[in-house]
């Protein structure tokens, strides 16, 4: 087989192509977004009706919610940003995806008493919960038996206050399957049709820890994000991969060989909105991220935040850009050139949603196009509109 590099124009957005992607999504392209919480579920939504086989890599990170107890008690990677997105790619017109999507979206009280939310789990696993018997076969016999499996899992001591249904099914199957998640998520979206493929970026444990301009760390992506705890109110200044939650030192961890080789099947790569450190670049830690994006020969574009995000207190939108450049050449800071990771920028037309401003002459130089475009509408705004932005993706491709 050949390879041959070319060059085109391409219209934004291009009214063709989309019409051509939403006849036959089944052979749409394979967009490979880097992410990991809520931002991306809009665009995670509405862009089954164009591909069916956009790539999710996941950050399993995190340190907060149903998944921090999980993680505690099982020593895993976390699922809720898993389950979530495989969530947003189910597609709803399906029989039996909505009973499906209620019940992995199903939170047990956080004030109720363990006793009480042990006596719903029991009713879950013998199949009499309203919500197991609403799911039709052959997924309630599969999500019974995992809950069957957890329950069999946790210890007298676990908290199941607003333990997620979804999030524990996910970690059942985890360790029904040697502790890898990859055979479970692939399982999970044969059966309820996921349109699209989600993946870890890496099979670990690790925790996410930044260090902040007046010399503090913090350890764990929930102290970070300001979702869970007050917000940081300083500049991060670097970001690793911690061991723990109770010790910061660095681990190294590499790219699962599936990822890999999602990366390098991808007809574009973005980088997109979302939060900034914990989300984007924790994806990129990983060893071997860069140079396989830097191998990858598609279309490569960062998308960065309007409104606002707490991990950015301090960051102008060039120094976005620099901190992007710098973990995606990491690999190989001497042979990684700019336009092999980065090739453009898509911004809102509305400049002041942004802190600071791009120097397009620089940024021309190092082969990076920066494109304008009407990202936010009334209905979206301060933040980006998802349908807006996959037309401009899917028109790149």
């Amino acid at each position: 087989m050949q390879y041959i590099e070319l060059s085109r124009t391409v219209s934004i957005p291009d009214y063709l192509k989309l019409e051509r992607y939403r006849t036959a999504p089944h052979s749409g392209p394979r967009i490979l977004f880097f992410s990991g919480g809520t931002a991306l579920q809009g665009v995670a939504r509405d862009i089954i009706k164009y591909t069916h086989n956009s790539v999710h890599l996941i950050t399993p990170f995190d340190s907060g919610g149903s998944s921090a107890t999980l993680r505690d008690e099982f020593s895993m990677p976390a699922v809720g940003d898993i389950r979530n997105r495989l969530m947003s790619l189910t597609d709803d017109s399906i029989h039996g995806n909505p009973e499906i999507f209620a019940f992995f979206a199903y939170r047990l009280n956080r004030d109720a008493s363990q006793k009480e939310l042990r006596e719903e789990l029991s009713h879950i696993c013998e199949g009499t919960h309203p919500l197991i018997k609403a799911i039709p076969q052959p997924m309630r016999t599969f999500i019974q038996a995992s809950m069957l499996s957890i329950q069999g899992h946790i210890s007298g001591s676990f908290d199941l206050r607003g333990a997620s249904l979804g999030n524990l099914v996910l970690a059942a199957e985890y360790l029904n399957h040697d502790r890898r998640l990859s055979p479970v998520i692939y399982l999970y979206s044969k059966l309820a049709e996921v349109r699209g493929l989600v993946r870890p970026i890496a099979n670990a444990t690790a925790q996410i820890a930044v260090s902040l301009i007046d010399g503090r760390t913090i350890v764990g992506q929930h102290r970070i994000t300001g979702k869970e705890c007050e917000p940081v109110t300083t500049k991060i200044d670097q970001i690793w991969l911690a061991k723990s939650l109770h010790d910061a030192s660095p681990v190294s961890i590499s790219i699962s060989n599936q990822a890999r080789t999602l990366i390098n099947e991808a007809e574009l790569i973005c980088y997109p909105m979302g939060s900034f450190y914990s989300s984007v670049i924790a994806n990129l830690l990983p060893k071997g991220v860069g140079a396989t994006i830097a191998q990858t020969k598609c279309p490569k574009v960062f998308i960065p935040n309007t409104g606002t995000d707490a991990e950015l207190v301090g960051h102008t939108l060039s120094e976005q850009v620099d901190t992007l450049l710098f973990h995606l050449k990491k690999d190989s800071p001497n042979t990684i050139t700019t336009n092999d990771v980065l090739n453009l920028i898509v911004v809102d037309s509305d400049s002041t949603q942004y802190n600071g401003s791009l120097n397009n002459d620089m940024l021309s130089r190092e082969g990076i196009r920066v494109v304008s475009c009407d990202l936010i509408t009334k209905q979206s705004s301060p933040y980006i509109d998802a349908a807006v932005l996959n037309r401009i993706l899917l028109s790149l491709c």
